[in-house]
């Protein structure tokens, strides 16, 4: 069994999901709503946790959308609901940014629309693109080797911890 290296336990991982709140806030607080659109499973169980801090904070309309992919096989992509995004503010949202190609793969369902702005938050970026994408609001930016791997362990709807193998 591999090493685990614990880099974001429970208490750390809720202060950076408070941050990415704020900032999202922050760069949308003229918007009258956001679109938060989670990857299934556990960016749609961050973007949960990160729709419950808005409601708290900012004063526009939150509403979450889970999309789904394979992300070994990313071409059919899902949408929870069909809804009319031209001219919404879509936040998409994922537990770990690698390659990139998740995130990019899971924007298809929105080239069909005209969206006002597409941002990208994630816990935790690695910073090893391979695709054109860029992270809007990260949790943790971390530098690691090609052969590392990062994971978010969940226990049903909470984030433990994340952790370097």
């Amino acid at each position: 069994m591999a090493t685990k290296n614990v880099i974001l336990t429970q208490d750390i991982i809720q202060k950076k999901l408070e941050r990415i709140a704020y900032e999202i806030y922050e760069h949308n607080s003229t918007e009258p709503e956001v679109i938060l659109v989670g990857i299934w499973d556990r960016g749609m169980i961050l973007a949960q946790k990160i729709a419950g801090i808005l409601q708290k904070i900012a004063p526009f309309k939150i509403k979450l959308i889970e999309l789904r992919l394979d992300k070994q096989h990313p071409l059919e992509v899902k949408l929870s609901e069909n809804t009319d995004l031209n001219d919404k503010v879509i936040i998409l949202i994922d537990d770990v940014a690698n390659s990139g190609r998740t995130m990019l793969y899971a924007l298809k369902p929105f080239l069909q629309y005209l969206p006002r702005k597409i941002q990208t938050a994630v816990l935790v970026d690695r910073k090893h693109k391979s695709f054109p994408l860029t992270v809007d609001f990260t949790g943790y930016l971390l530098s690691t080797s090609l052969q590392d791997m990062i994971m978010v362990d969940v226990e049903g709807e909470e984030i433990l911890s994340a952790y370097l193998v």
